[in-house]
């Protein structure tokens, strides 16, 4: 999947950004792939957990916080004006970039 510059191997869980391996875990891929699958779309953090860890786990929505915070740095690692992931205060997460 292709999404701009960000490419997504959704069978050998692995992203780059305009070719640029960025390394990540399960979680941060899972959450990632969730969040461009609809560019401009708000997901919640209770959505994301789902998409991350199946239905039937909870985690804290300050975890999703961290997992987002530590994604945002990484795609910084491979393009400092990377800036795809928009925090939508009181709901969740949206992402920026479009399909391509």
């Amino acid at each position: 999947m292709t999404y701009g510059p960000l490419s997504l191997d959704g069978a050998r869980y692995l992203a780059s950004w305009n070719g640029v391996r960025i390394p990540m875990t399960v979680t941060e891929f899972l959450l990632l792939r969730a969040l461009v699958r609809r560019p401009g779309h708000v997901k919640t953090r209770a959505q994301l957990m789902t998409e991350a860890y199946g239905e039937h786990t909870f985690v804290s929505d300050r975890t999703i916080d961290s997992h987002i915070k530590r994604l945002r740095r990484k795609l910084a690692g491979a393009d400092r004006a990377c800036d795809v992931i928009e925090t939508v205060y009181g709901l969740g997460y949206r992402c920026r970039v479009e399909q391509g």
